[in-house]
């Protein structure tokens, strides 16, 4: 009897060790979506270090492009057209673009675990506004929501 409690006990240590499975999220690229037209679905996203976001276009006239990442964060740049994931391993906050519709709007907001760069990710969506011409407001909204 002692060796199979001994036996349970060494499995329950086991299964609480296990470190919790990286999670995949999706952002949709759209022409038209729930805050307008030209808009990432969700654009805001709010992840654990480790998860991955995959971007995806529902034309092949939009692209995801990392324009703010924290210190030793990942960066990346997306081709016309095509999906283009990236895992999201440093805290903070991450701000993006669609290159040929940034004019539009069209931006998005990652908080991966603690916004450790809130203040810098406030600095540059103020360079950023300036060369949005429609919904502006945007940036500014979607930066509300990081906590």
């Amino acid at each position: 009897m002692p060796f199979q409690l001994l036996r349970h006990a060494i499995l329950a240590l086991a299964l609480g060790a296990t470190p919790a499975l990286a999670a995949d999220h999706e952002v949709q690229m759209l022409n038209q979506g729930a805050d307008g037209m030209m808009v990432f679905e969700p654009a805001f996203l709010a992840v654990q270090p480790g998860d991955t976001v995959t971007f995806v276009p529902t034309d092949v006239a939009h692209n995801s492009s990392s324009v703010l990442s924290p210190q030793d964060g990942a960066t990346w740049k997306g081709t016309m057209g095509q999906k283009v994931s990236v895992t999201l391993e440093k805290e903070g906050v991450y701000l993006y673009q669609c290159d040929p519709h940034l004019a539009l709007g069209m931006v998005g907001i990652i908080q991966v675990g603690k916004a450790v760069n809130l203040e810098a990710a406030q600095q540059q969506a103020q360079t950023i506004s300036g060369q949005i011409a429609m919904n502006k407001e945007r940036l500014s909204q979607y930066l509300d929501k990081v906590q």
